[in-house]
């Protein structure tokens, strides 16, 4: 087994340290290889604009930095096809890169680390992972959002029951709820706006801890690199996975989101509910029960929730009370955010796929919408337009409501003495007035407030909703 070099860029270069080779069971836990090689095409680009920063301070000519360059293309294409397989005396990807380097180029490979350590340098190309993958996650945001729009505006008169404590509580229109989870998705973008600007700052430079020797212009190795800024501090620079977390925390939040849509598609999509249909390339069967479609897409949106929380608590707990700068324990934290990265892109396209074909049944959303028991606040606000306080005229609705069940009729089927008995403020006019509440489109309509589900602020909230697409699809770069 080959010496692994320090993880303060010392390595094999100091010989006299180390009189030993690592103990394999040492060896396997230390060895990020099988993890941190999707760092490659990072690594390479990164290591290009580093070639060409020493060749502008001398240390190496400009026809250095080109074949050097050059010669990183060819690395990186051999890691890329097919078969290829690294040495199993490959520690990472940073020295296996920088080994394949030298049988492109020779010697001159050993010019490439000169003011760099694999501190900055993995710091830089995380940032540069979690830069394109929140770009990404918004790109996908973006598309559920646009599924969640148009169906919104194709289903906004359609009545169904809303819910609290999955109880029915009040109708509202199918597009109002629908675009609940288009704001939540709205948020999710931001946040993941959030993380690439917390990405957008070059740790390079930073060395191991205190800066490096040489005058490399970080600005512009930044700016070859899309870097907005460069970090102000080394030790901050070599030390912070903050970006790491902003992309964990936005993506657990989504994935929290995208776990509501899916229990919601799973309840409605049971016999009891009857509301939705999902298509057949998103449904499953049993191997057991010919009759069955199962909606296990929409399960698994559940499902995956949790474990990109875990991914964020995980890289929480490594990172604290870690003193400064770099410990070994910031190793972990590549695993949980690949994981967390392909799985929140799998449900943001799986969730677009489901909108693309997903049919409401329009007659049992209406069923259940009008029930009369949902306009129990509507003859609330009747009672209180009466004079009526809020808090005495909900306990004459609940009177009402206790009627109704004890004589098996709706709202409505209690008779003009009846109501007059529960409350003297529904004699006369208001008397006819609560048959008239109780109709059904006045429940929806009356909701004219902004934000609310009547028509009117229904189709506000559509064109604030389109705005809304267009400003993430602008940021997520569409």
């Amino acid at each position: 087994m080959a010496r692994f070099p320090g993880n303060d860029g010392t390595g094999d270069d100091a010989p006299a340290r180390f009189r030993k080779d690592p103990d394999p069971r040492f060896w396997r836990m230390n060895r990020s290889l099988p993890f941190d090689w999707q760092l490659a095409p990072y690594d390479v680009l990164q290591s290009q604009a580093h070639a060409r920063g020493l060749a502008r301070i001398g240390v190496m000519t400009e026809a250095e930095a080109e074949e050097i360059a050059a010669g990183l293309d060819r690395v990186l294409a051999r890691i890329e096809a097919p078969g290829f397989a690294f040495e199993d005396a490959d520690e990472d990807i940073h020295m296996a890169i920088e080994r394949l380097l030298g049988e492109e180029v020779g010697a001159l490979a050993g010019k490439l680390h000169t003011g760099r350590s694999r501190n900055d340098q993995v710091a830089t190309d995380i940032a540069m992972v979690v830069n394109a993958a929140s770009h990404r996650a918004m790109r996908l945001c973006a598309a559920a959002m646009e599924g969640l729009l148009g169906l919104a505006e194709s289903h906004k008169d359609w009545p169904m029951p809303g819910y609290t404590h999955l109880q029915r509580a009040q109708p509202v229109y199918l597009g109002h709820h629908l675009l609940a989870y288009f704001w939540m998705l709205s948020r999710d973008a931001r946040r993941f706006g959030f993380a690439a600007e917390s990405a957008s700052v070059m740790p390079l430079g930073s060395g191991a801890l205190a800066g490096v020797n040489w005058p490399i212009d970080r600005k512009i190795v930044a700016a070859e690199l899309g870097f907005a800024a460069i970090t102000p501090n080394s030790l901050d620079g070599t030390s912070n996975r903050d970006f790491v977390i902003d992309y964990l925390s936005a993506a657990a939040t989504c994935a929290m989101h995208l776990s509501r849509l899916g229990s919601e598609l799973v309840i409605w999509s049971s016999s009891e509910f009857g509301f939705v249909e999902l298509d057949e390339g998103f449904s499953s069967g049993s191997s057991i029960m010919p009759q069955k479609k199962n909606p296990d897409s929409a399960e698994l949106l559940r499902a995956k929730s949790p474990r990109v929380a875990a991914a964020h608590q995980t890289l929480l707990g490594v990172m604290h009370a870690l003193p400064l700068t770099y410990g070994k324990d910031m190793q972990e934290d590549k695993e949980p955010l690949w994981d967390a990265i392909d799985t929140i892109e799998a449900s943001l396209e799986v969730t677009a796929g489901i909108l693309e074909d997903i049919a409401f049944d329009r007659e049992r959303l209406e069923e259940a919408s009008g029930d009369e028991m949902l306009a129990a606040t509507e003859v609330a606000d009747l009672l209180v337009r009466q004079g009526v306080p809020f808090r005495e005229a909900h306990g004459i609705v609940g009177e009402l409501v206790r009627a109704a069940i004890a004589s098996d009729v709706p709202l409505s089927g209690l008779s003009r003495e009846e109501i007059a008995r529960v409350s003297e403020a529904l004699g006369g006019d208001a008397g006819e007035e609560y048959y008239e509440v109780l109709q059904r489109g006045s429940w929806l309509e009356s909701k004219r407030i902004a934000g609310g589900t009547g028509s009117e602020p229904l189709a506000a909230q559509i064109e604030e909703a389109r705005t809304a697409l267009a400003e993430v699809r602008e940021v997520a770069g569409v």
